[in-house]
């Protein structure tokens, strides 16, 4: 890749590696300078331009990241589209990332090339972002995004999420003459609270005393209710493998796996099983709802995922979880999903409220292209996009439009506005979107072309707080639909009028703006009369 100061003859193809404002050109870095834009560089007296320019042999950002992205997807993971050489791995489970030490690997090939996950089996929920693939410069060699591919597919699912599986524990507490009825109804309800969390259940608890027999009548029974798990809380901690809640597992027909774990509190953790069935004897600070060792197993055993000694034993890097003064608490049990970062929930709002006037007689929405209503392929297109949910705003001919989407998962909102033009539609569009939307992509129902890919594309350059908060597809240098509006707008696209859509927006928010370069002209072609639809095929 060539890098440097670029004479405008031979910036025809390169990268902006600099924005450049003069004379009403306004062009942001990372554009891709078109043979227009050339022509406007030097009609302003430009004559050079600080941009990249890519050799033979050289991958494009974008294209790289989705390479290296596809070799490390593994189950429950879906990929934005890429932006600025970022693609971002996204859980569709909830459950436990499990991220292989490759990553570290291709970390080291070239300092190009970036891959920063969430740490190993973290609890993520759906839409957060697990893996984020990130290329440095504008190009990165083609021998080192081999490298990656090759290394990255050497290993089964390098990235994934083990989504968390149901589960039904059976609770035994042991006691001894003093145990107190309280507090083995507080480990009660707070073991029941930490199997929620994972999407199990405490499906019911034996007492007895702390003695192998009894004890190892308790785990008999739970077996044969059909438990998928057994939790044992002893009324003394086990201190050794034939100590009392071991010898009864070995009692009932089950073995040791391991005794004790490197991660305080947890250290006297017991693993055995009967079968497939796991038993775990339980640590002291099982009793806690803090995050302690106890919950690292859980989890792990809630997502179906084997624990053998040798797991455990790993667990010692990060596994001091002991509160200590001036050390904050981060750990309380709770998902850490509060804060993790999220994929952006982005909306599609379809306008299709309007007169189509310039048709004629027909209601072009509903004109045919292709076997199907108009106004389906922008719905299809929303729908296979990561722009969801899909609400639409109906006003012309509303019956008509919503019996041609009879059978389609959208959301109808009416206008009865309709004829004060757009601004209508999408204001009563915007104003019907849920609570926690970050932003919508607002989308022409007379655009036949525009597929999930150019909305896919919005989506992933939409990142406000790098001042991308009004995300709009070019072609050739010429600005298009459909427009993605950050929720920081929301409020002032209620004062919108007449029939400009959010131009206002766009030309008052210059500073946040993104201009997204597309593969093709779908983004300027819409259908107002039947002209352009019989030329649609052309």
């Amino acid at each position: 890749m060539r890098f440097g100061d670029t004479p405008l003859d031979e910036a025809d193809g390169a990268v902006l590696a600099h924005s450049v404002r003069a004379d009403g050109i306004a062009f942001k870095k990372g554009r891709t300078l078109s043979a227009e834009d050339v022509a406007a560089l030097s009609a302003a007296g430009i004559g050079s331009v600080i941009a990249a320019r890519l050799d033979p042999g050289d991958v494009a950002e974008d294209d790289a990241a989705t390479r290296i992205a596809a070799a490390l997807q593994g189950d429950h993971l879906t990929a934005s589209a890429a932006f600025t050489g970022r693609v971002n791995l996204i859980a569709t489970e909830r459950g436990l990332a499990v991220i292989d030490e490759v990553i570290n690997t291709l970390n080291r090939i070239d300092e190009a090339i970036t891959v920063a996950t969430v740490p190993a089996w973290d609890l993520v929920t759906p839409r957060q972002i697990v893996a984020t693939i990130k290329i440095i410069p504008f190009a990165v060699a083609e021998d080192f995004v081999a490298q990656c591919e090759t290394l990255a597919r050497a290993v089964h699912q390098p990235v994934r999420v083990a989504p968390l599986s149901a589960k039904t524990v059976g609770l035994i507490q042991t006691q001894l003459p003093g145990t107190k009825a309280t507090m083995l109804d507080k480990t009660t309800a707070v073991l029941s609270a930490r199997l929620e969390r994972l999407d199990s259940s405490l499906a019911g608890e034996l007492r007895c005393d702390h003695a192998p027999a009894p004890l190892q009548a308790a785990i008999e029974t739970h077996l044969a209710n059909g438990c998928d798990m057994v939790l044992v809380a002893g009324a003394s901690a086990i201190t050794d493998r034939r100590d009392v809640i071991p010898s009864a597992v070995v009692g009932a027909g089950g073995a040791i796996d391991h005794f004790g774990m490197p991660v305080d509190p947890g250290n006297l953790l017991m693993l055995g099983r009967i079968s497939a069935t796991p038993v775990v004897g339980l640590p002291g600070c099982a009793r806690s709802p803090k995050f302690n060792g106890i919950d690292w197993v859980l989890q792990r055993l809630c997502a179906d995922i084997p624990l053998a000694p040798a797991d455990i034993m790993a667990m010692g890097i990060g596994g001091l979880l002991k509160e200590m003064p001036g050390r904050p608490q981060p750990r309380t049990g709770e998902d850490s999903d509060k804060t993790a970062p999220h994929a952006p929930r982005i909306a599609s709002v379809i306008l299709a409220a309007g007169q189509s006037r310039r048709m004629g007689e027909t209601n072009k929405l509903l004109a045919m292209v292709d076997g199907k209503p108009m106004v389906r392929w922008a719905i299809e297109a929303a729908l296979a996009s990561a722009a969801t949910p899909v609400f639409i705003v109906l006003g012309h001919q509303a019956d008509l439009v919503r019996q041609a989407l009879a059978d389609v998962d959208v959301t109808f909102v009416d206008n009865p506005e309709f004829a004060d033009g757009i601004s209508a539609s999408v204001k009563r569009g915007v104003a019907a979107l849920p609570t926690g939307i970050d932003g919508a992509v607002v989308i022409l129902g007379d655009m036949p072309k525009v597929g999930g890919a150019l909305i896919d594309r919005l989506v992933a350059a939409y990142n406000p707080v790098e001042g991308r908060a009004l995300c709009i597809p070019t072609w050739r240098g010429k600005r298009g639909n459909p427009v993605l509006i950050g929720k920081q707008f929301f409020a002032e696209v209620q004062d919108l009028a007449g029939d400009v859509g959010a131009r206002p927006l766009i030309s008052q928010y210059p500073e946040l703006i993104c201009e997204v370069d597309m593969d093709d002209d779908a983004a300027l072609v819409d259908i107002d009369t039947p002209e352009a639809l019989g030329a649609l095929g052309d």
